[in-house]
C-alpha cells in the first residue's frame, strides 16, 4: 500500500510571497539610496575623501542589491502558483538575500584595498564640501532605516514570517548608516585635528564590519539554497513520533527547508497497521510546526 497525500501537485506553494507593501518600501529606499550614491561618488571624487567615496561606492552597490530584491519579490509573486516550481518560489527570496550579501562582501573588499592605498599615499581633501554631503547621506540613511525597521523587527520577533530579502535590505541600510557616520567622524578629525589618515582608516573599519554582516547573511540564505536539513532534534522527534505507532519502521526520511521558515518532509515507512495520511501529517506538525509540504510512502507488513 502506498499513500501520497500531496499527489494534488497543483496546490499552492505561496510561502511568504505577499510582499507588495515590502516592495513599496524597498522602492522608496532604492531611490533615496541611488540619489545619494550619485552625490557621494561625485563629491568624493572631487573632494578627494576616501571615506566619502567609499560610502558612495557602498551605496551604489546597495542600489543594485535593492534592484535584485525588487526583482525577487516580483518574480515570487508572478510564479506563486507556477507548477514548474516543485516547492514554490520561496527560495527566490533567499537567492536575492544571498546576492545582496555577496555584493556587501565585494564592497568591503573594494573599500579595504582603496583605504590601504590612501594610508600609504595620503591625498588632499576638501573637507567642508565632503562633510556636507556626508551629513546629507547620513540623514537619508536614517530615514531609510525607519522605513524598513518595522518589517525587520516584526520578522525577528516572528520567525515564520522571516524574509532574507528584507533582512538584507535592512542590513544594507544599516551598513550605509555606519559608513556615513564613519565618514563624518573621519572628515571632522581631518578638518579640525589634521588627522588625514583617519579618512582612510575609517574605510578599513567599515569594510571589516560590513564583511561580518555579509558573512552572516550568506550563511543564513545558503542554508535554504543548499537544502540544509532541519535541526537534528526536529528530525529525531518526527522519527520517534512516527515509530511509536503500530509497529512502524522508517525506511527513509528527509526534512529540509524550502523557504526561510518553511520545511518539507518526504518519508517512507513500513507499518503493520498504517494510519491515515493526515494523521501522520498532524503528528509531524506537532514536532515541526513550520511543516508546509508533506509526502509519505506507506508500505504494509
Amino acid at each position: 500500500m502506498q499513500t501520497e497525500p500531496d499527489i494534488q501537485w497543483s496546490h499552492a506553494h505561496d510561502f511568504g510571497i505577499d510582499n507588495q507593501q515590502k516592495k513599496k518600501k524597498i522602492w522608496v529606499v532604492f531611490w533615496l539610496t541611488t540619489i545619494v550614491m550619485v552625490l557621494e561618488i561625485g563629491a568624493g571624487t572631487w573632494s578627494g575623501s576616501m571615506a566619502l567615496l567609499a560610502d558612495g561606492w557602498h551605496m551604489g552597490t546597495h542600489s543594485a542589491a535593492f534592484a535584485i530584491t525588487i526583482f525577487a519579490y516580483a518574480y515570487a509573486k508572478k510564479h506563486a502558483n507556477n507548477k514548474a516550481f516543485s516547492f514554490g518560489t520561496g527560495k527566490v527570496n533567499s537567492l536575492g538575500g544571498f546576492a545582496s550579501a555577496v555584493a556587501l562582501a565585494i564592497v568591503a573588499l573594494m573599500m579595504a584595498i582603496e583605504s590601504v592605498q590612501r594610508l600609504i599615499e595620503p591625498q588632499a581633501i576638501h573637507f567642508n564640501e565632503a562633510i556636507m554631503v556626508a551629513i546629507l547621506g547620513l540623514i537619508v540613511n536614517i530615514v531609510s532605516v525607519f522605513v524598513l525597521h518595522d518589517d525587520h523587527h516584526h520578522h525577528d520577533q516572528h520567525e515564520h514570517h522571516h524574509d532574507h530579502n528584507m533582512k538584507a535590505a535592512y542590513f544594507h541600510v544599516l551598513a550605509d548608516t555606519l559608513t556615513s557616520v564613519l565618514a563624518i567622524v573621519a572628515l571632522l578629525a581631518g578638518k579640525f585635528y589634521g588627522l588625514i589618515w583617519m579618512d582612510a582608516l575609517m574605510g578599513i573599519v567599515g569594510a571589516a564590519v560590513i564583511t561580518r554582516w555579509s558573512y552572516g547573511l550568506i550563511k543564513q540564505s545558503s542554508d535554504i539554497l543548499l537544502d540544509k536539513s532541519a535541526p537534528q532534534s526536529s528530525v529525531t522527534m518526527i522519527a520517534d513520533a512516527i515509530t511509536t505507532e503500530r509497529e512502524t519502521v522508517i525506511n527513509d526520511i528527509h526534512v529540509w527547508k524550502i523557504a526561510a521558515s518553511d520545511y518539507a518532509v518526504i518519508i517512507s515507512i513500513t507499518a503493520k497497521c498504517p494510519l491515515a495520511p493526515e494523521q501522520y501529517r498532524a503528528m509531524m506538525q506537532n514536532c515541526l510546526p513550520q511543516l508546509s509540504h508533506f509526502s509519505i510512502e506507506v508500505n504494509t507488513l
